[in-house]
């Protein structure tokens, strides 16, 4: 008789779970600690992110799995394969930067943010989001998704005495919970429909699926697309993303545009690429037309933004990281149409690789901004270039760099390997469309930079950078520039292994 125990690879469930424990450690250290010694939990915090991600280093030769059915070895419920540890790069990666800014954010607020749930709830939220793409079971990944996504809740309403805050977090709330349920009963249908959870064997016992069981498992596909489409913010589903961005602290902010969409786009991937093949003349089109309506609605929104409006550049960002989602969703539906879908998902991979880089560089300079300036407008970085160069400089690079033009090569790079798999799988349709999205974007993008080296208005005021935005911003562009230097590296980096 086979025994029923297993042990346990904790090299290859290690980065989720050293950030686990630094965020039961710090719920435990705050209990203790003088109230002028909290912002050492802080530290403790950037650390743990740290060891989490140098523990993928040893992952980086061969595939991993545990937690495998006693009977079947090769059904595993987590995996550490090369898109595993792409994915898990860029959580653990960009959640390091968003505590380095969340630092000085909790240093700013004046008591107003409790630095001891703040730091346990933001480990717990990245724990569950490093877990999530090594999930390779439904049940595994939905647990994975709420445990990314209900700390992100409590966080976004987290400062004392702000209804902006409250009502961000309500919104968010809401359209997450939404969002589950409708994904849950997707979930319970397709497990009633092939009896198994297994990503694998739902791969195979879907296509033969008994034709009393079939309406139930086409309504549990449908289902289970449309709670992740809440979850990447894919228009009609993405009312929440300004308001929560804007009410939210904004290393909160910057969090949900990076690793709130890698969570999202890497459990699109499992569940359609991985676990539906079958059903791709059904989810490949949806996801081809959703992808065309949030980067046009997304490109739209940021371009319709007013510079002098009160937080118009954290709501610019917002509506752009709404239309960077459009552009995420398209070598997914091309992974519908591809011979081989290995391809589109690296490209998805590697955009996402750039957009998180760039993206979280932009707001980085704009936590140093809204320093001196609360309400940061974009009208609030005019002349920016005149009493702060280097910023400027690197600022004009990150935006230039989301906008796809030189010299911020990696972007160009990364929006050129998107119109290919678009075009590779047929989609010429949807690549006009990013083209012209492209073009939309281009306007506010260079609007922005343009503005930066303009003379100010008025007495120049002087950003100082604390240490931790300031490596925040020196992290950011260092990767940018050498991506741009070297953008085959993405490609080689997001060799997926998931076929």
């Amino acid at each position: 008789m086979s025994s029923l125990v297993q042990s346990v690879d904790w090299l290859a469930i290690a980065p989720p779970t050293i950030a686990a424990v630094v965020g039961l450690v710090v719920l435990v250290a705050d209990l203790f600690l003088a109230e002028s010694r909290k912002p050492l939990l802080g530290w403790i915090a950037v650390a743990g992110l740290a060891a989490a991600a140098l523990m993928l280093l040893p992952l980086l030769d061969a595939d991993r799995s545990t937690f495998c059915l006693v009977g079947d070895t090769e059904v595993c419920s987590y995996t550490a394969d090369r898109f595993t540890l792409v994915i898990q790069f860029l959580v653990l990666g960009g959640a390091l930067l968003c505590a380095l800014l969340s630092v000085t954010a909790l240093k700013d607020s004046g008591k107003r943010l409790p630095e001891g749930e703040y730091w346990f709830l933001f480990l717990s939220s990245a724990a569950g989001a490093a877990l999530l793409p090594a999930s390779r079971d439904l049940a595994t990944l939905v647990v994975a998704l709420e445990v990314a996504s209900l700390p992100a809740f409590a966080l976004v309403g987290l400062r004392h005495g702000d209804r902006r805050s409250s009502e961000a977090a309500l919104k968010f709330f809401l359209s997450s919970v939404t969002a589950t349920a409708v994904s849950l009963l997707g979930i319970s249908f397709v497990y009633a429909a092939t009896g198994t959870l297994h990503l694998t064997r739902v791969a195979e016992r879907i296509q033969d699926v008994d034709g009393q069981l079939a309406t139930l498992a086409q309504t549990g596909v449908v289902l289970t697309l449309v709670g992740f489409a809440f979850k990447t913010a894919a228009v009609p589903f993405h009312f929440w993303v300004p308001d929560t961005y804007v009410g939210a602290p904004l290393p909160i902010a910057a969090y949900l545009s990076v690793i709130g969409k890698a969570v999202g786009f890497s459990g699109l991937i499992l569940v359609t690429v991985v676990a539906l093949p079958s059903y791709a003349d059904a989810w490949a089109p949806a996801l081809a037309v959703l992808a065309a309506l949030t980067m046009t609605v997304g490109n739209v929104g940021a371009l319709r933004q007013q510079p002098t409006r009160a937080y118009s550049a954290v709501r610019l960002l917002a509506w752009s990281s709404v239309g960077q989602a459009g552009y995420l969703l398209v070598p997914i539906a091309a992974a519908g149409y591809a011979d081989d879908p290995e391809k589109p998902v690296g490209s998805t991979l590697g955009y996402a690789l750039m957009y998180g880089a760039v993206n979280l560089g932009a707001f980085a300079v704009a936590a140093l901004v809204g320093r001196a300036h609360r309400l940061n407008r974009v009208a609030d970085y005019r002349g920016l270039y005149a009493v702060s160069p280097l910023t400027a400089l690197l600022m004009g690079f990150f935006l230039l760099c989301l906008a796809g033009l030189p010299p911020g090569v990696i972007g160009l790079f990364a929006k050129v390997t998107v119109f290919a798999a678009a075009v590779d799988a047929g989609l010429g349709w949807l690549a006009v469309v990013m083209a012209v999205n492209v073009v939309i974007a281009l306007v506010y993008y260079l609007r922005w930079t343009a503005l930066l080296f303009r003379a100010t208005e008025g007495e120049p005021v002087r950003h100082r950078g604390p240490a931790p935005v300031t490596v925040a911003i020196a992290l950011t562009a260092v990767l940018g520039v050498v991506l741009s230097g070297a953008p085959q590296l993405v490609l080689r980096f997001t060799d997926t292994g998931l076929f």
